[in-house]
């Protein structure tokens, strides 16, 4: 295909979609609202997911020490702890190293929260981080654990934590949002698809006239049907570019505002930097497939060429 036809065919197909006007507007709004919830099925679907993976990672056992528990205690309490079977590693966390490290998780909105709690005025506990061998046996090493208290006075240890049964929640509802966002997608999708394929359509009804003549003069098939295959990928086009504006901005705000609470419980959402390319892909690539699906129906259908 030459350039000049190419540049004919987009010409023709952008002056289709102002020309339609509602039905134009029906269909562009069809697919971006469509998108927009698929979008939020999905940045919803994939930060479920990327949660869980991170408590996932964080499948370890806190063992917090008493206060102004002894050095060599805290040794002895440690040694204990590795000599168990299940255990694979274990740290000890000093107070101030908590304390930097959850200055660093916080970044700079956490700076003025932690102010003034350096030296004496510290607050965290020491502590050991304890990664076991299977983490479903994680609640089974966590009463080990605690019954190394037993028989010492002063017990050493003040708490021991972890969080078995969060990730197995969080599964759950990922299984949830992606059967519930794949039916909503595909009502509204084919609803779309209906919506255009009406707009072509329209556009080949009223422009019947026309499009004889052109077959008269000696028009092919594939001259007459271009315009109209423009026509639904500029109409798919149109109505991804609305909701992935309005999903990646709206999201940006949301991973500001909620960096400093959930950065308290060690976790953060997907950056938005890592999302702008897959949500751009997906839901461009989602709304130029209906915007052609629903032209090739009704050109199908409809054009006898």
């Amino acid at each position: 295909m030459k350039i000049s036809t190419l540049v004919r065919h987009v010409r023709e197909g952008a002056r289709n979609v102002v020309r339609n006007g509602w039905m134009t507007f029906a269909s562009i709004s069809a697919i971006s609202i469509s998108l927009f919830i698929l979008g939020i099925f999905l940045l919803l679907a994939l930060n479920v997911n990327y949660l869980a993976s991170q408590i996932e990672s964080q499948v370890e056992i806190r063992v917090y020490l008493e206060l102004n528990t002894p050095q060599e205690q805290i040794a002895a309490v440690q040694n204990e702890i590795a000599a168990l079977p299940d255990v694979s590693r274990v740290r000890f966390v000093s107070k101030e190293e908590g304390l930097n490290m959850m200055r660093e998780k916080l970044g700079e909105d956490g700076k003025e929260l932690l102010e003034g709690f350096d030296g004496d005025n510290n607050p965290l506990y020491d502590s050991y981080t304890v990664e076991v061998r299977d983490p479903y046996l994680v609640g089974q090493v966590a009463e080990q654990i605690k019954a190394l208290n037993n028989g010492k006075n002063p017990p050493p240890i003040y708490k021991v934590s972890y969080g078995k049964g969060t990730v197995e929640a969080l599964f759950k509802v990922t299984k949830v949002v992606r059967n519930i966002g794949l039916v909503f997608v595909v009502l509204l999708s084919l609803t779309a698809m209906f919506l255009i394929s009406n707009t072509i359509k329209l556009t080949i009804l009223a422009r019947r006239k026309e499009i004889g003549i052109m077959k008269l003069v000696g028009a092919t098939n594939s001259f007459i049907r271009w315009p109209f295959f423009i026509e639904g990928a500029l109409l798919g086009l149109i109505g991804s570019a609305i909701p992935v504006i309005a999903l990646l901005y709206g999201y940006s705000q949301l991973v500001a505002y909620t960096r400093l609470e959930l950065g308290l419980m060690l976790i953060e959402l997907i950056p938005v930097e890592q999302l702008v390319a897959v949500v751009t892909g997906l839901l461009t690539g989602i709304g130029l497939m209906i915007g052609v699906w629903g032209s090739l129906m009704s050109v199908r259908k409809y054009l006898r060429v």
